[in-house]
């Protein structure tokens, strides 16, 4: 082969990958049905919830519910767990959480700011945290204690709950008696500062629904911090480390 007609095959091959779907983007019924037939194996009880395209050529990323993201060949013969990182100027760029960043943000988006306990500053807001948070945890009370600086800095902090020890714990009904007191703010202050508080679970309340929720976005510890970006932080960081990682002076 000339050297003329290998750099012409090449350039050919970076015009298709050029012209090609974006990562991430959802794929045809037929790619998605030949995984899903290939993949959801009987004994693992993994079923699959989404296929989209991925950087890598020749894979894909598929999602199984309640399950991990893997990179997937076609056939769904073989498949890597674990995370894709992309190299630029800057340094290493994790492109799988980046996918996880979107989707945080798609299931926030589903949760009523009503079924939150929201500290709100005075003036308009520069950005907002969500907070998964326990008020058995000592890193969620200290957490907890910086919320009026982050206020007065324009930081706005959302509060889920999730009780740590699971539904129908202590946790959990201190949460649930915060959610559906008179004052939601007073009260989860209250016990984040360890008052005592009567026993309040009303019914209807969004605490199992949010535990459920921070499951499915990987929360396995409280406070878990999402940015409006989508980004997770896992555990506690004062009101300075915060405003550092949220970009804002």
């Amino acid at each position: 082969m000339t050297l003329r007609k290998f750099a012409a095959i090449v350039a050919a091959a970076s015009a298709l990958i050029a012209g090609g779907a974006q990562a991430g983007e959802p794929v045809d019924k037929s790619v998605a049905d030949k995984l899903r037939a290939a993949m959801e194996v009987q004994s693992t009880g993994l079923k699959i919830e989404s296929v989209s395209t991925s950087e890598l050529p020749g894979m894909y990323e598929v999602q199984f519910a309640n399950g991990p993201l893997v990179y997937a060949t076609a056939k769904g013969d073989y498949f890597v767990v674990g995370d894709l990182f992309t190299v630029s100027p800057q340094g290493y760029v994790n492109l799988a959480e980046k996918r996880r960043d979107g989707m945080r943000l798609e299931r926030l988006a589903k949760v009523s700011t009503d079924d939150m306990i929201i500290f709100a500053p005075e003036g308009e807001a520069r950005t907002h945290i969500t907070v998964f948070t326990d008020v058995t945890c000592f890193y969620c009370q200290k957490l907890h204690k910086e919320v009026p600086e982050l206020n007065k800095r324009g930081v706005e902090v959302r509060y889920l709950a999730y009780p740590r020890a699971g539904l129908g714990s202590p946790g959990f009904r201190q949460l649930a008696s915060a959610w559906c007191a008179d004052d939601p703010q007073d009260t989860l202050t209250k016990l984040k500062n360890r008052e005592a508080v009567p026993d309040n679970v009303c019914s209807g309340n969004p605490i199992a629904a949010e535990y459920a929720l921070g499951q499915e976005l990987g929360v396995r510890g409280t406070p878990a911090i999402i940015t409006e970006s989508g980004q997770m932080i896992p555990g506690y960081q004062s009101a300075d480390e915060l405003m550092v990682t949220l970009g804002l002076k």
